[in-house]
C-alpha cells in the first residue's frame, strides 16, 4: 500500500520526481503473491487499484539500487540492518519525516480485518507529504540517477 500511495503521489510531482520508480518488497514476503483482498479494499477506497500487486522479498540487489528504503516497523528496519552489506544510508521508517517524535512505527496489518488496512492506510497517506519534502531535498542530479 505504501509504495502505491507514494507513487500515486509522486506523479503529481515535477521531475525529477515525477520520473522515481517506487518498489514494494517485504522483510517476510514471498515472490509472485497478489495484494491481499484488503489491501485491495482499501486502496480502492482512496482510487488506487492493487489488483496488479505482485510480493516479492527484500533482496541486496534491490537495496543496492535504491534511493531510499522505507519501512512500516522497526523490527522490519532491524531486520534490513541485520541482513543487508551494505546497509542502505537512507532506510527510515515511514513516518520519520514528519516531525513527529513519537508512533513512528505504522502497524503492519497483515492478515488483520479491513479496520487494520485502513487504519495503516490512512498513516501512510498522512505521511507521504513529509516524503515528498523528504525527497525534494535530495539534489536532482542524485534523483535522476536512480
Amino acid at each position: 500500500m505504501g509504495a502505491a500511495l507514494l507513487q500515486h503521489a509522486l506523479a503529481a510531482q515535477p521531475e525529477p520526481l515525477h520520473s522515481l520508480k517506487v518498489l514494494s518488497a517485504g522483510v517476510a514476503s514471498r515472490t509472485g503473491q497478489p495484494a491481499s483482498p484488503n489491501a485491495i479494499t482499501a486502496m480502492k477506497k482512496v482510487g488506487i487499484d492493487l489488483n496488479g500487486h505482485v510480493s516479492q522479498p527484500v533482496t541486496q540487489e534491490l537495496l543496492d539500487r535504491a534511493l531510499l528504503v522505507l519501512c512500516m516497523t522497526e523490527s522490519h528496519r532491524d531486520m534490513i540492518e541485520l541482513t543487508a552489506e551494505p546497509v542502505p544510508k537512507r532506510l527510515h521508517l515511514f513516518r520519520e519525516f514528519t516531525g513527529s517524535k513519537e508512533h513512528l512505527e505504522i502497524p503492519d496489518p497483515y492478515g488483520l480485518h479491513l479496520s487494520a488496512y485502513e487504519a495503516s492506510r490512512d498513516e501512510m497517506v498522512a505521511a507521504v507529504p513529509s516524503i515528498i519534502a523528504y525527497l525534494q531535498g535530495i539534489p536532482a542530479d542524485v534523483l535522476r540517477g536512480r
